[in-house]
């Protein structure tokens, strides 16, 4: 009989670089649930990807910014596919771009509760789930951060980058409680990416091509490279690492 698949939980994960990670888990041995708020179709597409390759992989509608819509995630995701064994906490926006003396309530607001509030829900539940203490199985958690952390956003999104800064610090804290149960906690913090989020989220299409002179590798990221990085994190190959944070920002 072979041995069971681990089972990773991607939020976020029907684009961009969790649809990336996704495709990539299934390939490299992980069966895979992919949550999604509204793009059933293009979830669905991710799932077909994985299952093709022969791979288990359930599609989870949910919001993160919303409590129950993270544990009914969760839930559906361990009913399908078993024991989660790892959670990656992708799921983020950044609002249109501009200055902070420019934005509103609703940008402000919207980004926290999806980006902090959401991403505190899900590493709690990840930490209920995967603690042996608990009856889990142990794993990883990985935390989707950003470089703005630490550029600060001025003039595109600082509301962003201090959203972020909140994901470092969750990383650092949840590791230290969670060592002890088996689970790494760590955190990826990409830099420019090519996805749709610049123009669907920011209405700035232009964006990368314009940054892209300030990377000193002089290109902008794929998906797929940041999606490297993160399996790197949940697996064996760093079993001794937690609570690092890994820039994958071409040297940002």
């Amino acid at each position: 009989m072979s041995a069971k698949r681990p089972v990773v939980l991607i939020t976020g994960g029907s684009r961009g670089i969790g649809a990336a990670l996704a495709r990539l888990a299934s390939s490299r041995g992980y069966d895979v649930a992919i949550n999604y708020r509204s793009e059933r179709d293009a979830a669905e597409r991710i799932a077909e990807t994985c299952r093709a390759g022969g791979a288990s992989a359930v599609i989870c509608r949910g919001d993160v910014a919303l409590e129950a819509d993270v544990l009914r995630v969760f839930d559906e995701a361990e009913a399908a596919l078993g024991p989660l064994s790892h959670v990656v906490n992708n799921a983020g926006i950044t609002g249109r771009s501009g200055r902070l003396d420019k934005a509103d309530d609703a940008t402000l607001r919207a980004c926290i509760e999806v980006n902090v509030l959401g991403a505190l829900w899900v590493a709690r539940e990840a930490a209920r789930r995967l603690s042996r203490s608990r009856g889990g199985l142990g794993g990883s958690i990985v935390n989707v951060s950003s470089v703005a952390s630490r550029l600060g956003g001025a003039g595109e999104y600082v509301w962003y980058a201090a959203t972020k800064g909140a994901i470092d610090s969750l990383t650092i804290g949840l590791s230290q409680e969670l060592a002890g149960e088996g689970v790494r906690v760590n955190a990826v913090s990409p830099g420019i990416t090519q996805t749709d989020i610049h123009e669907r989220s920011t209405g700035d299409a232009a964006r990368m091509e314009r940054l892209k002179p300030r990377i000193p590798l002089q290109r902008i990221a794929q998906p797929e490279e940041i999606a490297e990085a993160i399996l790197f994190l949940m697996s064996d190959a760093a079993s001794y690492i937690t609570g690092a944070n890994l820039p994958v920002s071409g040297g940002r």
